[in-house]
């Protein structure tokens, strides 16, 4: 692995618990550590402990901070209370979208935002360049440190090692300076595995402690530490969308089927606010649908769909999914082809394949 990739606080922890290392956006981060197909599981039926460290994390503070990010986020802040969190788009004025990201608030005019990794230093640019008012923005992320435990055994894992009691921070709530075998942390109920769980943020120091502590803790449930190729497949499964594949710059977030994010009627314009709008109001040319193969074949990012000779949209994520057993994907299609059951035609090494629309998520969580 090369010296000139960025390393997370926990880089060594995942080199001693047997990590295979992958260069991730010029970050050296853990593919997986003993199987992908393992680790999925072990999210799906127990827990997995995730190092996502190279996530980014913005403070936006001040007077007019609510303010500032009613008019660059999609969602209504406003609805937002004390140790809430929220999922948000951030658009351009044409619709595109600059990120994907949560928003937690603190207190009144103090707010987390988490950034996707690649997207660190654009999204701080786009948001440095459209500031206003009384606001501060500071970027913590190299002092921050982000592990996820998920997976049904998540809270029961968790519980032993805090006097807390984890119920009450119900899902997209948090509470901070929670004692986790004698860390202090900030415990989200949030997650991108389509599980239960929690996402703890802790000060980079005390990231190997933390670390440590939870994985000795977690023989009796069965925790497996996990890599960037099984939160790649829990989420998928989920249809949760990946910035760069199911959302981009030309991708807006209709069209990605996260409209629940999009409030078009928020007393404060955002921007791509009259876009969004039309598109939410029936004006969308394409959506992204779930599609499962009739025919032999996976679809993979990129592949081409057909219906006839017609070129109707590409695949932004495809593989077999390790629960469903199922060769699946989500692709971005010309509305006229994204009826549940409609049958369409995927190039797979220069053949056209069988498959049909299906509806997503692929995979929901046991209750």
């Amino acid at each position: 692995m090369t010296a000139t990739l960025k390393q997370t606080p926990l880089y060594e922890e995942s080199l001693k618990a047997g990590a295979k290392m992958i260069d991730f956006g010029g970050w050296a981060l853990p593919v997986s550590y003993s199987s992908i197909t393992a680790e999925h599981e072990a999210v799906r039926n127990d827990v997995g402990l995730f190092d996502v460290s190279h996530m980014g994390e913005v403070r936006v503070e001040g007077k007019d901070a609510t303010n500032y990010l009613q008019k660059l986020l999609t969602n209504d802040v406003t609805k937002l209370t004390d140790g809430r969190a929220q999922y948000h788009a951030m658009c351009t004025e044409t619709g595109g979208t600059v990120d994907d990201l949560i928003v937690y608030r603190r207190a009144e005019g103090r707010y987390l935002l988490v950034l996707n990794a690649a997207n660190i230093d654009s999204d701080l640019e786009w948001m440095t360049r459209h500031l206003e008012g009384d606001v501060c923005l500071t970027n913590v992320s190299a002092e921050t440190a982000l592990l996820a435990v998920q997976g049904p055994q998540a809270e029961a894992l968790l519980q032993t090692l805090t006097s807390t009691d984890l119920t009450t921070i119900r899902p997209f709530r948090f509470q901070e300076d929670v004692n986790i075998g004698g860390v202090s942390v900030l415990a989200a109920r949030t997650g991108y595995t389509g599980e239960d769980g929690f996402e703890l943020y802790v000060s980079a120091t005390d990231a190997s402690r933390l670390w440590t502590v939870i994985m000795e803790a977690g023989a009796p449930f069965k925790l497996l530490p996990c890599g960037l190729g099984a939160r790649d497949t829990l989420r998928f499964e989920a249809a949760l969308p990946l910035y760069g594949q199911e959302l981009t710059t030309e991708i807006s977030p209709i069209e990605a089927g996260i409209g629940f994010a999009v409030k078009t009627d928020k007393d404060t314009p955002f921007m791509g606010q009259e876009v969004l709008r039309r598109q939410k109001d029936g004006a969308l040319t394409r959506q992204l649908v779930g599609i499962e193969m009739i025919e032999r074949g996976i679809p993979r990012t990129g592949y081409a769909v057909f219906a006839g000779e017609e070129e109707i949209g590409f695949v932004t994520t495809g593989t077999r999914s390790p629960t469903l057993g199922k060769n699946i994907g989500l692709a971005l299609l010309d509305i006229r082809f994204t009826t549940v059951d409609t049958e369409v035609m995927v190039a797979v090494r220069n053949k056209h394949v069988k498959a049909r629309v299906v509806a997503t998520p692929f995979y929901k969580r046991k209750k």
